[in-house]
């Protein structure tokens, strides 16, 4: 096979950007082509060429819309891809799917769609909900088959009549193992909480700070590791409720996994998520995890049982939740064992890969039409 990968944002990395390199890495290193089209250049670019992933950067390709350039951007892309002639195009993220499935069926060229989240969900501002929303129905039929990363995302465009069931497939993020690294200890004390995502509006670091200001009481520490446009705003926060001495600015990491060896708890307070890999990499690491109920959230965490799920922006829910974790070490290697177990039951990138790949070679023919699964309702995978 010979795949060209479509993705904005060449100057950041987020959870689709790692699903796009691993995957890359995967066909690359099983005797196949891969390429990855990114918009911009910057920390991503600079990540595929150490990882040795072939890739072309455009300068139009931007995450943001707009109008005035879109049609040179696809102009742009259609050229790339007709220099390329891969096999498949497999787009990720809402903007370089938009494009990328236009511009791969205006050269004939069988072009699949993975969204990370839809741009249309529950939480985003309303009037790039309708908008997006709009754009998904008129470009899902360019696009042979559609993954969406959670059974909620299937479920959500099925409401919304953005494609038919049988088009769509929902297939679980996949995280590698790190045999290298040893589970971390939980049950150590005083805990450390950790929270991995960029300040941005998405996320709700703000809530997460306002639910910590009510446990000082308990001994604790918050690492919070990312960049972004708000992280000003989130450190003149925390200085203004008093936890300064509290909480760390570890800033973009590239030792994410090791950062996470030596925390006791993972926290993920956000406002809209599609299925976030950063909960996968903290039950891998064997922690237990709290975090917001949106998207598929809950598809990998169980209450109760590996983690705490609670409503967003909901300072008291989450408050109640970190406050039961930090008294109770007990708690804490119990959850994270069984997310462990859960990870390597489900989530591991072997099991990802394999699903993903089916489909690839579904829409090339040359297999069987797989069956339609919605891990929201079934067991995931």
């Amino acid at each position: 096979m010979n795949i060209a990968f479509v993705i904005t944002r060449g100057d950041s990395i987020g959870g689709a950007h790692i699903h796009v390199r691993d995957l890359a890495l995967h066909l690359l290193r099983s005797g196949h082509r891969a390429t990855v089209i990114v918009g911009g250049e910057g920390e991503y670019t600079s990540e595929l060429e150490r990882a040795g992933v072939p890739y072309r950067h455009l300068e139009l390709l931007t995450r943001e819309i707009r109008p005035r350039q879109e049609l040179r951007a696809l102009l742009e892309l259609r050229s790339v891809l007709h220099e390329l002639r891969p096999d498949l195009v497999s787009t990720h993220s809402s903007k370089a799917g938009l494009l990328g499935r236009a511009a791969a069926r205006s050269l004939g060229l069988p072009v699949l769609f993975t969204a990370h989240g839809w741009a249309f969900t529950d939480g985003v501002p309303e009037r790039e909900r309708r908008l997006y929303l709009h754009a998904e129905r008129v470009t899902a039929p360019l696009a042979a088959r559609i993954i969406t990363v959670s059974g909620y995302d299937r479920q959500l465009a099925l409401r919304h009549h953005v494609a038919s069931a049988r088009r769509m497939v929902a297939i679980h993020n996949g995280m590698p193992l790190r045999p290298d690294l040893a589970p971390a200890q939980p049950q150590a004390g005083p805990p450390t909480l950790v929270m991995v995502a960029r300040f941005q509006e998405q996320k709700d670091h703000a809530t997460l700070l306002r639910a910590l200001s009510g446990l000082t009481e308990w001994p604790w520490t918050l690492d919070l590791i990312g960049d972004g446009p708000l992280l000003g705003a989130t450190r003149a926060l925390a200085t203004s409720l008093g936890l300064e001495e509290r909480v760390r600015f570890l800033g973009s990491r590239r030792d994410v996994a090791e950062q996470l060896q030596q925390a006791q708890v993972f926290v993920l307070a956000t406002h809209w998520e599609g299925f976030p890999r950063s909960i996968l990499e903290a039950m891998r690491a064997g922690l237990p995890v709290v975090a917001s109920d949106v998207g598929g959230v809950s598809e990998s965490v169980t209450d109760g049982v590996t983690g705490r799920v609670v409503p967003p922006a909901d300072v008291d829910a989450l408050r109640g939740a970190l406050s039961e974790l930090i008294r109770s070490p007990d708690l804490r290697r119990s959850m994270g064992e069984h997310g462990r177990a859960r990870f390597l039951a489900d989530f591991t990138f072997e099991h990802m890969v394999t699903r993903t790949l089916d489909i690839y070679r579904e829409v090339l023919g040359t297999r069987a039409p797989a069956a339609v699964a919605d891990p929201g309702e079934a067991a995931p995978g």
